[in-house]
């Protein structure tokens, strides 16, 4: 059967043993030397044994309360230390999130994100895993990711929120020397004859419904990875549509990015997460951080 044993009475007979005295050991924990010397006396008596032996000069520990001392010492060590662990993730000094995003969130939205974050909570390990979208999702539901980054669209249950972002225009990414690289812009229409090589899942969906059937590109080509198709279309005929953020990405592989015109089309951008009851502070913070970047940056 489980003693009532509290931890005032616990740290009461730890304090008298380091200050050898029942009157400065209440001074210590602010307590008078009755209360103190209660306290004391409830312990030894819910253990039935004496813990103390005392005279008129000194106070010391027992046979038996020598052998108690290091186990309650050990005790209160946890707890402080648990404490502390607590009041650490409270404060954002300490915790782990756990990111996931696909291409092209995961090579230019998220990492300035996540360096962002970790300059204002450098305590807190951010551990960012760049996967499709399906594998996204996939760990929200698992437990093993914390945080997603994806298309607005592609959430279709209750067991995770949503939260927009960011409402960015697509562009069109181009070889050099393709003849509507010199404009300022280029339209659907004037893109329908070329291969569009494709990266975005869910293409006629969330793309392609938006613009009139009569301007939809001719043949599609179909990749798994962002980076896939840039590199593609640097060695072949065609064009990549991307988010504008994009920019860097695209001028890197020596490509040209124009805005998509007639009609714009908009990709919206979502971070997913289980409901708030359900995270730490510091995902919860990581949260905030993200949707309100990316209030501040619009």
């Amino acid at each position: 059967m489980a003693l009532e044993v509290t931890l005032r009475q616990l740290r009461a007979f730890v304090t008298v043993l380091e200050c050898g005295s029942f009157s400065e050991a209440a001074d210590r924990m602010h307590l008078s030397q009755a209360a103190l010397s209660g306290l004391v006396k409830e312990l030894e008596g819910r253990l039935g044994v004496r813990l103390l032996d005392r005279n008129t000069r000194s106070v010391g520990a027992s046979v038996v309360g020598s052998a108690f001392e290091p186990m309650v010492r050990r005790v209160l060590a946890n707890l402080d230390e648990a404490l502390e662990s607590v009041t650490n993730l409270k404060e954002l000094r300490r915790g782990l999130v756990r990111v996931a995003a696909p291409e092209p969130l995961s090579c230019t939205l998220v990492p300035e994100l996540i360096a962002q974050f970790g300059q204002r909570h450098p305590g807190i390990d951010v551990r960012f895993d760049d996967v499709p979208i399906e594998q996204v999702l996939g760990g929200l539901h698992s437990g093993s990711a914390d945080v997603g980054f994806g298309p607005a669209g592609v959430l279709a249950d209750d067991a995770l929120e949503a939260h927009t972002i960011r409402v960015d225009p697509l562009w069109a990414a181009l070889r050099p020397d393709d003849p509507l690289a010199d404009g300022e812009s280029v339209s659907w229409k004037a893109l329908r004859d070329r291969p569009l090589i494709n990266y975005m899942p869910n293409l006629a969906l969330n793309v392609l419904s938006n613009v009139p059937p009569r301007h939809h590109p001719r043949q599609v080509v179909p990749v798994h990875r962002v980076n896939t198709a840039l590199s593609l279309l640097r060695v072949r005929p065609g064009y990549v549509i991307c988010p504008s953020m994009a920019r860097s990405l695209v001028q890197g592989f020596g490509l040209v990015f124009l805005p998509l015109l007639q009609p714009t089309v908009t990709w919206r951008i979502a971070i997913f997460a289980r409901s708030r009851s359900f995270l730490s502070p510091a995902v919860e913070s990581f949260l905030d951080f993200a949707v309100e970047a990316e209030r501040a940056g619009r």
